[in-house]
């Protein structure tokens, strides 16, 4: 009996030392992915600042015009919704934080009576939303990894689409903010209408000033706005694609360093087991064969 719990148990130590091979190895590749995906949040960042900082000039140059493309509106009755997800798992609380956040904005779009339209980047959303009988209009995949910026402008030209055609008053995207190594934040951000730009430090807002700099604008505000808004929705999603990549990498590498962790121990508590088995064998054995040898003698004497 003994001897047949130790078999079962050396079983258990090998499969549990062969998920941890895969663990280790799944916690060192991604450690590998996190810096070249925070290599390419930094080169990004000067094309946002860019951008922000254009906008910040065509706004001070005609805030009424570019009020138009720009703000929040009050009570939408149509609201998009794009959420960005992994294509895979073993990434700890990654996925699970955008689509519990997604499916909380929606909720609350619906009690205000507005029709959502959804869109998802990532092969974990669509199971999540399909089971919970959520619509998905469009779902994006093979993009998570590497994202590249035409990755970006397929999203971008998706989700502005009903925008441009009256059929969606905003749209908003849910996804993880990568803040730092030990910090990643989902958050929600307005797309479209392109949110009010917020003005640089010690600088006053658009309304409250005139245009004060040397920029000309060809051809007008309004029509420049039109052709800045898809350009600076691209920005946005592909930095959120950046971003959630080297979530994604984090996520899984503390996800796969607990689980290394949690192997070693296992594997210490079993073979503890086992040793105490092999231990109850040998006593038994022993007490067997002392056992047989009295008999033995007693018999003799006899």
């Amino acid at each position: 009996m003994a001897g047949g719990q130790e078999r079962v148990l050396r079983r258990r130590i090998r499969s549990v030392q062969s998920t941890r091979k895969i663990t280790k190895a799944m916690e060192l590749i991604a450690a590998s992915r996190i810096v070249r995906a925070q290599a390419r949040i930094a080169a990004n960042r000067p094309y946002r600042a860019g951008m922000e900082k254009v906008l910040r000039q065509v706004v001070s140059e005609d805030p009424t015009a570019a009020l138009k493309l720009l703000g929040t509106p009050e009570s939408p009755e149509r609201v998009g919704v794009l959420a960005i997800v992994g294509d895979r798992g073993l990434a700890g609380s990654y996925n699970s934080g955008v689509q519990r956040a997604t499916e909380r904005l929606i909720a609350e779009h619906v009690r205000n009576g507005a029709d959502v339209t959804l869109w998802t980047v990532g092969k974990k959303a669509q199971g999540y939303f399909r089971y919970r009988g959520i619509e998905v209009a469009h779902s994006f995949t093979g993009m998570a990894d590497r994202p590249e910026f035409t990755d970006a402008r397929e999203v971008a030209a998706t989700v502005s689409a009903p925008f441009v055609a009256e059929e969606i008053q905003v749209v908003q995207m849910v996804s993880t903010r990568f803040i730092s190594a030990g910090i990643q934040r989902v958050e929600t951000q307005q797309l479209l209408p392109l949110p009010l730009p917020e003005p640089e430090e010690g600088e006053e807002p658009p309304a409250e000033r005139g245009a004060t700099g040397y920029t000309e604008f060809e051809p007008d505000v309004e029509t420049l706005l039109a052709k800045l808004a898809p350009r600076a929705t691209e920005a946005e999603i592909f930095a959120a694609l950046l971003e959630g990549t080297a979530s994604f990498f984090t996520a899984q590498q503390r996800a796969m360093a607990a689980a290394t962790e949690n192997a070693d121990d296992l594997v210490r508590t079993l073979t503890r087991v086992m040793n105490r088995a092999r231990q109850d064998s040998i006593t038994t054995e022993i007490m067997e064969i002392v056992s047989g040898a009295e008999a033995l003698r007693q018999s003799k004497g006899a």
